[in-house]
């Protein structure tokens, strides 16, 4: 078996990663999204989640300062609304206006949710550790809901077709759940 040296993206090997649409908020108010598929869960107690965000997006400047930021999970009917709000810098554009998705309040933080998105993460930031080219932002979930007829206590994959990101432009969802008995 020839195996290729992948190191220019290695990052990609352990794709596909869940997409989220992540929100935040500057102090004056203004609303901001930003795609991103770096992230993961890394405490339950107590709860924590992981973001990771280039150093140079505008989303980043504003978690930094306003210290809060919601996770929103869409499905594959947000594909293209997914790619714009990855493409395009919130420094230049209004994206909840641009491509029509609505902000709500959210229960706990000053960041919107989504409302189109299927469920919701709020976080505080309770720490932020440099790597790189990339800030990982630790945020305390205080205050998780998803819509009841998609998750329980896990998602049903088969109905929600939970969006994935391969790579660059290239989408996917589960196709085929697979159960260990």
């Amino acid at each position: 078996m020839v195996k290729n040296d992948v190191m220019s993206s290695f990052w990609r090997v352990s794709s596909p990663h869940p997409v989220a649409l992540v929100t935040s908020i500057s102090g004056d108010g203004k609303p901001n999204i930003i795609t991103i598929d770096w992230i993961t869960p890394i405490s339950v107690r107590p709860p924590l989640l992981a973001v990771c965000i280039g150093k140079t997006r505008y989303s980043h400047r504003l978690i930094e300062e306003t210290g809060e930021f919601v996770v929103n999970i869409p499905t594959q009917e947000l594909i293209g609304k997914v790619e714009y709000c990855g493409s395009v810098s919130g420094r230049d554009v209004n994206k909840f206006e641009k491509i029509g998705l609505t902000p709500k309040p959210a229960k706990r933080v000053r960041p919107p949710i989504i409302d189109e998105c299927i469920a919701h993460l709020e976080c505080r930031v309770i720490n932020q550790i440099s790597t790189g080219d990339h800030s990982l932002f630790i945020g305390e979930v205080i205050a998780a809901y998803a819509e009841d007829k998609f998750f329980t206590t896990l998602w049903d994959v088969a109905k929600t077709k939970p969006l994935m990101h391969v790579g660059e432009t290239t989408y996917t969802v589960p196709a085929n759940p697979l159960k260990v008995s």
